[in-house]
């Protein structure tokens, strides 16, 4: 009889313990269709920079995916962010993940996992996304999907997998590129002082699982980048221009394999490279046009590297000062020219700075 009992009691106690289980790990398991974006852009750069190490005479392809989104899954979420990306197209390096944990404070960067396998790259966020509570984070990699014949190709195809309030896509054509064809044919498109053509398309109330496709193509000689080409014109001579000219800064990427993590000792947000702010100027002005001024995704600077690496002991030289400043100053322009701040944000932080 108590042999029964207690088989009984077994027997109840494993199926509560795997109903637990189970309900644990739907809470913590990505569904994505539960977490609706507000907002989503797209910046699609082709020969915009090269990460450390690319392939010689090789074009490279740079996407960075802005989003927002509401957890709408009717509980906390302390799982992983879990986002498709083309893991197993030629080329492909993953750049950086990085959260924008409060308003009006930087961004904080993310380790992450690649899967080649499955096409994804993954994240856990620093704390638990709150029922009905927001979150924003950026995702940018590189492939080498440009295909280099009589003309320069490739094809950029992005499917949602849940819904979009406002769906953002920004093609920034390369610097030097001539015969530049788009389809479908862009409503907005813009062009710098530098010659940089912007093309730019906005839809609304998109809908799980709509998908967009986009063929671009252009002659160009040469794989200069079109940093490398920025940097090589001369600037204004003012005080917002000075330090603009150097070599691209270094760049990590995420490895190659089945499945990649990093270590988190990558840089914040930015392209990478000395940028000149006249085109950064042109290009903030398209977004205000456009009525993008209001994404800014960070509205202060990124943490002085001079406050960070500094010995207390040890007096920095004038020359090591000047250095740092400079840096700092190109991480602004770096934000602005891809409408990570604003005009107005960007004049107050580069103040602190002079």
């Amino acid at each position: 009889m108590l042999k029964n009992k207690l088989l009984a009691l077994f027997v109840i106690t494993s199926f509560l313990s795997s109903f637990i289980i189970s309900n644990a790990k739907a809470e913590t398991t990505f569904q994505p269709e539960k977490f609706p974006y507000t907002e989503m852009q797209i910046q699609v750069m082709p020969e915009f920079d090269y990460p450390e190490g690319w392939e010689k005479d090789t074009p490279s392809l740079l996407v960075g995916q802005y989003g927002t989104f509401t957890n709408k899954s009717g509980q906390d979420f302390d799982g992983k962010v879990e986002l498709a990306v083309p893991a197993g197209e030629k080329g492909f390096q993953a750049y950086l993940v990085a959260e924008f944990p409060e308003d009006n404070k930087p961004e904080v960067q993310r380790p992450f996992d690649v899967d080649k396998e499955k096409g994804t790259i993954s994240w856990k966020p620093s704390k638990a996304i709150k029922n009905n509570e927001s979150y924003r984070f950026v995702v940018e990699y590189y492939t080498s999907s440009v295909d280099v014949k009589d003309k320069r190709s490739f094809t950029y195809e992005y499917s949602n997998p849940t819904e979009i309030g406002t769906l953002d896509v920004i093609f920034y054509a390369p610097m030097e590129a001539k015969e530049i064809t788009l389809e479908p044919k862009a409503p907005n498109n813009t062009k710098s002082e530098y010659g940089e053509e912007l093309f730019y398309y906005q839809y609304k109330d998109v809908k799980v699982g709509e998908s967009y496709k986009y063929s671009f193509s252009y002659q160009k000689d040469g794989f200069k980048s079109t940093l490398d080409a920025i940097n090589e014109k001369q600037p204004p001579n003012d005080e917002n221009h000075t330090g603009v000219t150097g070599t691209a800064t270094d760049q990590i990427s995420g490895g190659s394999g089945g499945s990649t993590k990093t270590d988190g000792n990558r840089p914040l947000i930015g392209i990478g490279g000395a940028v000149v702010i006249g085109i950064a100027i042109i290009i903030a002005g398209v977004f205000v046009y456009l009525g993008l001024k209001g994404k800014s995704y960070s509205t202060t600077k990124a943490p002085s590297s001079k406050a960070v690496n500094q010995h207390p002991k040890k007096q920095q030289s004038k020359k090591e000062t000047k250095s740092i400043s400079v840096d700092d100053k190109k991480e602004l322009r770096k934000k602005l020219l891809t409408g990570k701040i604003d005009q107005e944000t960007y004049d107050e932080e580069m103040k602190k700075l002079i």
